[in-house]
């Protein structure tokens, strides 16, 4: 059985998420609720669970500083979020699973099946979280993303991205190294957490670093250029944006 616990300062989310884990993850055993910093810190203590659904914002501060106080743990996290527009980013840039309140049936499936995957591939997942809480505390922008396949955590620098590309539901990352690394969320999703870090999407297919961009040939249809050769087709429609931001690097 995987041991679960339950921390948010709603009483009404955490009956929901209570309910939603008996109906659809027999295989979980929920071992305890809390609603606050300190009796979710004692909580982990006293039951040492594999899974943590955790309320970022808590009555007496917020489930980072349950992190924070543990220092080191070895159990994998869910955030349930309806606030911090930051931290949500960095979340998704961490690869880390969360839940919007309020709380869909559908992502909430999605979001603690993906987690169960992770804990029954037994994943190491210490380096994902150090930098998720090294990100968020910093607040110095985010330098590093973390890329899930379906046996692999990749942490991978942003600038050692040249660019992304859609293949149906999947994303295929192409590095400087010419390594690639296929993940399962579509572009678009990359598109909304990697803009201000840079990137742009010239084409419906494409998601370019714009730091790699060489040069832009204006003939026929269009297309960028690489530092290293690879050549990247420009919409007729995307064609104008893409020129107004490489006037302003």
């Amino acid at each position: 059985m995987i041991k679960a616990i339950i921390i948010d300062d709603n009483p009404d989310i955490r009956e929901t998420n209570k309910k939603l884990l008996a109906e659809y993850f027999s295989e979980v055993e929920l071992l305890g609720e809390a609603d606050s910093v300190d009796s979710g810190y004692d909580l982990i203590r006293n039951t040492n669970p594999d899974l943590v659904l955790l309320d970022i914002e808590l009555k007496d501060g917020t489930g980072f500083q349950i992190l924070q106080r543990l220092k080191q743990y070895s159990f994998k996290v869910i955030f349930i979020t309806a606030y911090d527009k930051y931290a949500l980013k960095a979340i998704k840039f961490h690869a880390i699973d969360y839940i919007l309140k309020p709380v869909n049936v559908t992502e909430f499936r999605l979001a603690v099946q993906s987690t169960l995957d992770v804990i029954e591939k037994d994943l190491p997942t210490t380096e994902q979280s150090n930098q998720f809480l090294t990100s968020f505390n910093s607040n110095c922008g985010l330098t590093k993303i973390m890329l899930r396949t379906l046996n692999t955590m990749h942490l991978v620098n942003i600038s050692d991205i040249l660019f992304c590309k859609n293949d149906n539901s999947y994303t295929t990352f192409y590095l400087i190294s010419d390594e690639k690394i296929m993940v399962s969320k579509g572009i678009a999703f990359y598109e909304e957490i990697l803009t201000d870090s840079g990137f742009y999407r010239p084409h419906q297919s494409f998601l370019v670093n714009l730091n790699h961009v060489k040069k832009l040939d204006k003939t026929d249809g269009g297309f960028v250029i690489l530092d290293s050769g690879k050549e990247i087709p420009v919409s007729t429609r995307r064609k104008k944006g893409l020129i107004q931001i490489l006037e302003n690097l």
